[in-house]
């Protein structure tokens, strides 16, 4: 039987409707929490919230502008929106460029700074950040999100190192590829750029690094996501825990 530790907390997850959100977000439900689903697709986030008997809360996290006046009341905020691009650096589009960086840098921050004041008041927080590998390796084409990730890292060890002493932590979990829609929409694209048929993509692109070579399952990353919002983790803060089959060991 799962554990009731979370009973009587509110975890805010955002792209909580699918993939890694999604398993988040009946990780928590599971151990008691009440869970906010944020998303842009307000039908799957319904259904989603509806699933783990949260709430739904239909935003574009990429309006940045509209979140600078945020207040929000959560316990455990996971910072899980994001999305992809493969593109070379020449021919990048530089509005998809600030895109995927409001979304996954800007936002992040703005949220933060939302939910932090209720945190300190209450002497408890987990910030959860959803980095990748990413955010401590680089690969070819992935200009915008290779530096989102480094970005996304250095945000959560300045929260971990201000939070500390109001009692949030904050951490990075940093996985591999994950068996989401977020990856399997990128096989296309890397077959085209490295000239291979798409039915290779994940044995000859995707697993060329890892030691163990599978994908991730998302509720593998969910488990971790779990421990670090649990009280058992309280003196983890401003890590970045990989879960990569071995790729950061290079």
């Amino acid at each position: 039987m799962t554990e009731k530790d979370l009973t009587g907390k509110r975890a805010l997850v955002t792209g909580g409707a699918s993939g890694i959100g999604l398993a988040c977000a009946h990780e928590f439900a599971s151990r008691g929490a009440h869970v906010v689903i944020a998303d842009l697709n307000a039908e799957a986030a319904g259904a989603a919230a509806a699933e783990v008997g949260g709430e739904a809360w239909v935003v574009d996290l990429s309006d940045t502008a509209a979140q600078e006046d945020l207040d929000l009341d959560a316990d455990i905020l996971v910072n899980n929106a994001g999305i992809q691009r493969v593109m070379a650096i020449h021919d990048f589009d530089p509005d998809t460029f600030r895109f995927m960086h409001r979304l996954m840098v800007e936002s992040p921050f703005l949220l933060i700074r939302a939910v932090l004041p209720k945190m300190y008041e209450r002497g408890w927080g987990r910030i959860i950040n959803i980095s990748s590998a990413h955010g401590l390796r680089a690969s070819a084409f992935k200009s915008a999100y290779v530096s989102a990730k480094h970005a996304l890292e250095g945000l959560s060890k300045v929260t971990a190192l201000e939070g500390g002493p109001h009692g949030v932590t904050s951490n990075c979990i940093n996985p591999a590829y994950v068996r989401t829609p977020l990856v399997e929409k990128q096989i296309a694209d890397q077959a085209a750029l490295h000239g291979i048929p798409e039915s290779e993509v994940v044995e000859k692109v995707m697993l060329t690094e890892t030691a163990i070579k599978r994908l991730i399952e998302a509720d593998e990353v969910a488990s971790l996501a779990g421990w670090l919002a649990s009280d058992r983790a309280g003196m983890v803060t401003g890590a970045s825990y990989t879960m990569d089959g071995g790729w950061t060991a290079r």
